[in-house]
């Protein structure tokens, strides 16, 4: 397996430029983003049996009903996320695989990050530490509630979607922060949520299709 792993590894930097190319062809043009997503090697974030669709601009599964997002995806949020002014405090909500972990660490201060699968969480972690990344706290717990002690957050990141819009996330912004999520089931609206002194905005950013947010008790 590692031998495959590295292989592939040696030859992706051609396919991960592909995938960049694909991305600006798709309307992504934050370079911060795609710099960041040219340099990390998606393929170690799925099974060894797909690593060669790593770099497809697709949704793969990761076990457990769970998918390592589509990279036009990862980019979007991401670069919504940034901004003009990038937020130095990142709650993350469904860490997955860790692949979407590793692009927020690349790009701000601090990331926060919950899962509420543990075998995924400690898949993530083993595979994010092991690349270097120092600036990450975990947490297994539902992610729904969000990160109550360590709020507010100056940005907060969905990577699962909601039935409805969770309260309690939207509270633990920071005025001025920005929430990024996925609300609905059949169909579903990737949404940015800003908080402002006087309330909040909320707008539509595009039609989408996640994994349902999984909550209760771990």
């Amino acid at each position: 397996m590692k031998n495959q792993h590295q292989g592939i590894g040696m030859t992706s930097q051609r396919t991960r430029d592909r995938l960049i190319t694909r991305l600006r062809e798709a309307g992504i043009v934050d370079e911060r983003v795609l710099e960041v997503m040219a340099s990390i090697p998606r393929h170690l974030f799925v099974d060894e049996a797909l690593a060669t669709r790593a770099y497809e601009d697709t949704a793969l599964p990761i076990g457990h009903g769970q998918t390592i997002s589509q990279p036009y995806i990862v980019a979007l949020m991401t670069s919504v996320l940034l901004g003009d002014e990038p937020p130095l405090r990142v709650l993350e909500v469904g860490t997955g695989c860790g692949y979407q972990t590793a692009v927020l660490a690349s790009l701000v201060k601090e990331v926060y990050t919950v899962e509420r699968l543990e075998p995924l969480m400690k898949g993530a972690r083993r595979r994010l530490v092991g690349m270097g990344n120092r600036n990450i706290i975990y947490r297994l717990a539902d992610g729904s509630l969000g990160w109550p002690e360590k709020a507010p957050f100056d940005a907060i990141i969905t990577t699962a979607a909601a039935p409805e819009l969770p309260l309690a996330l939207r509270e633990q912004l920071n005025v001025g922060g920005k929430l990024i999520i996925p609300v609905g089931e059949d169909t579903q609206e990737l949404r940015l949520i800003v908080r402002t002194a006087e309330g909040y905005t909320d707008e539509l950013l595009e039609l989408v299709n996640f994994v349902p947010l999984v909550s209760g008790k771990v």
